[in-house]
């Protein structure tokens, strides 16, 4: 099966980390996917790491898509990166509003992924495929529904190509909120955003903080498995490749996996659906 993938990654900030990115890059290539995302920290906390992964990785493979947020950095700052990106020949970005840091007293220029998606039209027309992001679940510091699709549909009206969702556990969640985005005229792509399940604590930690349900049946499942980490994963495999197998019979464009930089579990999910690869 041939359908559009992606794989996002996170900067490595020691020598060992960039073996573990290299190698999961390697492994995940075979599936010749679109392209590689690298993941911009709190307030640009991982700016330099992020541009310089980027930048490797394009100039060997080519495939490489940078996370810009705009929250906490300067116009200068935003613009600089622009430039640097597009004279290195690449052209789809990632475009995020990011978090406030700790500290930080001030919140930028930009404010929102809206007004960043419009200031990267505005500087470089349509030279960059950006993507923004999108909560199936709604934005966990959203107050209604209804609020997260406006901003949502801002992101749209400003220039955005396409989209990716958090990740999300109901494909329901999904399918119904690409309902409500065709009603309020939003037609371009919305891919869902995919985690594999390896780690219980560590996903019910990140599902806490990025506001992504957790259902009450999964978590006790999980929580049976106590500290069987093979178990976790096995079933976590089984599960992802069944909810993207629905995903797709339902007509999502595509797959984002959110990888954690490991390629082990991405890859078996991508074995059971038979998606193409290069072996």
């Amino acid at each position: 099966m041939s359908l559009p993938i992606s794989f996002e990654f996170f900067p490595p900030k020691t020598d060992e980390q960039r073996v573990v990115l290299n190698n999961a890059h390697r492994q995940l290539s075979e599936y010749k996917p679109e392209y590689f995302s690298v993941t911009f920290g709190a307030g640009g906390s991982t700016r330099e790491f992020t541009r310089d992964t980027v930048m490797d990785l394009h100039e060997r493979y080519q495939n490489a898509t940078p996370h810009l947020s705009c929250l906490g950095a300067s116009v200068a700052e935003i613009e600089q990166l622009l430039n640097d990106y597009r004279e290195a020949g690449i052209n789809r970005l990632v475009a995020l509003r990011g978090d406030m840091p700790s500290g930080m007293a001030s919140a930028g220029e930009l404010r929102y992924a809206n007004e960043l998606v419009e200031f990267a039209r505005a500087k470089h027309g349509n030279h960059f495929n950006i993507q923004v992001a999108c909560y199936p679940e709604f934005h966990p510091q959203c107050e209604t529904a209804a609020a997260d699709l406006r901003n949502f549909k801002r992101k749209v009206d400003a220039g955005a190509d396409g989209a990716i969702t958090q990740y999300f556990f109901n494909a329901d969640a999904y399918f119904r909120f690409v309902d409500d985005c065709t009603a309020v005229g939003i037609d371009i792509p919305i891919v869902p955003g995919i985690m594999p399940i390896t780690n219980y604590s560590q996903l019910a930690r990140f599902s806490e903080m990025c506001g992504a349900e957790l259902p009450r049946w999964l978590r006790k499942r999980l929580r049976d498995f106590g500290d069987d980490r093979a178990a976790i994963a096995s079933f976590g495999v089984e599960f992802i490749t069944d909810m993207c197998q629905r995903l797709i019979d339902g007509g999502a464009p595509g797959l984002h996996f959110y990888t954690l930089n490991r390629a082990k579990a991405t890859k078996q999910i991508c074995q059971g659906l038979g998606l193409n690869s290069a072996e």
